[in-house]
C-alpha cells in the first residue's frame, strides 16, 4: 500500500481503532516506526444503529462504547456483511454494568442493527490491516474505542 509508505507506516504494524458515533468516523491508527501511533485514515460509518450512548441490553438495537480488544478469532472472514470483526461486546465492564448482547461488529454492506457497517471497500482495507497486524505478532489488532463525542 502507497500509502502507508508515503507516510513512513508498515504493512503489518499494530493498529489502533477509535470511532465516533456524533461523526459517523472510524479513525485508523498505525504504530511508527519510532513506536508512537500514527492516524493512517479516516472512514466513514455508513450506518449504525441507535443514539448515542453505550448498549445497555440484547435487542435494544444500540451499537456499543467502550474499550475493546480484537484477537485473530474475533475476524470473520465468512461473514454474510462481507467481512467482520467482532469487538468482543460484553467486555469485563460492560457485564458488571448488567449489560447485554452479543456478536457485536464492525462490518461491510452499510447495514447495522447494532453494528458498526463500513462499505465493502473500507472494511477490505480495515480488515486487512487488523488480521496483518495480527500476523506481524499483536496480541490483538488494537484497543478498540468507542465512544459519543
Amino acid at each position: 500500500m502507497s500509502e502507508l509508505t508515503a507516510q513512513n507506516l508498515e504493512y503489518g504494524a499494530p493498529i489502533f481503532i477509535r470511532i465516533f458515533k456524533g461523526s459517523s468516523t472510524l479513525e485508523l491508527w498505525m504504530e511508527s516506526n519510532d513506536g508512537r501511533f500514527k492516524l493512517f485514515k479516516e472512514y466513514e460509518i455508513c450506518a449504525y444503529s441507535g443514539d448515542l450512548g453505550p448498549k445497555e441490553q440484547e435487542g435494544d438495537l444500540q451499537s456499543p462504547e467502550g474499550f475493546y480488544f480484537v484477537n485473530a478469532g474475533r475476524l470473520n472472514p465468512w461473514s454474510q456483511f462481507h467481512l467482520s470483526f467482532n469487538l468482543g461486546y460484553p467486555n469485563k465492564y460492560d457485564r458488571m454494568q448488567g449489560r447485554t448482547g452479543s456478536a457485536l461488529m464492525v462490518h461491510g454492506d452499510c447495514v447495522s442493527i447494532g453494528c458498526y457497517a463500513m462499505t465493502d471497500t473500507n472494511i477490505n482495507e480495515i480488515y486487512t490491516l487488523a488480521t496483518e497486524a495480527l500476523k506481524g505478532g499483536s496480541r490483538s489488532s488494537g484497543c478498540m474505542l468507542f465512544r459519543s463525542n
